[in-house]
């Protein structure tokens, strides 16, 4: 009997992106091939805590530097292949996947909505002083809820998702292993008062 083949989460992941980006108007800007889709250990093994996040790599509206504190800021550029990075969206293992079937989506859908609508490696700003998740946090989620009832809706193949079905021990289990991208997160770099 051939022995199991490794579950590929960061591929998998990237596929099912690439299909929400295909069938909701929301994602259409995308270009998954300039998001990094990586994972992260979680340092606890418990259910709460961040189970994603999306790292920006350029400053408000696409911009290579930005001023703070008196002074000039960029970060790292990142590349794969020839091909640069405009965001790196990283999932926290295994926490991620003791999540249940719709809130791992909800959690998708949540990081996919932060990339800007002008894919520029910026955020996606909305109104007003809270900015990242608008006013209410709670409104915000039930957008992403139904972005989720709309994506499953527009019957994907159930193969884009099944491995959200299970939990982290179901797919090592069946797999052997889980394996993927892992990237350290780019930093922020000073910049010379002449630069």
């Amino acid at each position: 009997m051939a022995a199991a083949q490794p579950f590929d989460f960061t591929l998998a992941m990237r596929d099912l992106c690439d299909d929400i980006a295909g069938r909701l108007t929301e994602f259409e800007h995308l270009r998954m091939d300039q998001v990094a889709v990586t994972f992260a250990q979680a340092r606890r093994r418990v259910s709460y805590g961040m189970q994603a996040k999306l790292t920006p790599l350029r400053f408000e509206g696409g911009q290579l530097y930005t001023r703070r504190r008196g002074r000039v800021w960029t970060i790292q550029r990142w590349y794969a292949g020839d091909v640069e990075m405009l965001y790196i969206l990283t999932f926290y293992l295994p926490r991620f996947l003791e999540q249940s079937f719709r809130e791992k989506l909800i959690t998708v859908m949540h990081e996919l909505y932060h990339i800007s609508p002008h894919f520029d490696g910026d955020i996606r700003r909305l109104p007003g002083h809270y900015h990242v998740h608008s006013h209410s946090q709670k409104e915000y989620d039930r957008a992403m809820e139904s972005l989720v009832d709309r994506y499953l809706a527009s019957s994907p193949p159930d193969e884009l998702f099944q491995f959200l079905q299970a939990s982290f021990r179901e797919l090592t289990l069946r797999h052997g292993s889980v394996v993927g991208i892992r990237v350290p997160i780019p930093k922020l770099l000073p910049l010379s008062k002449s630069a």
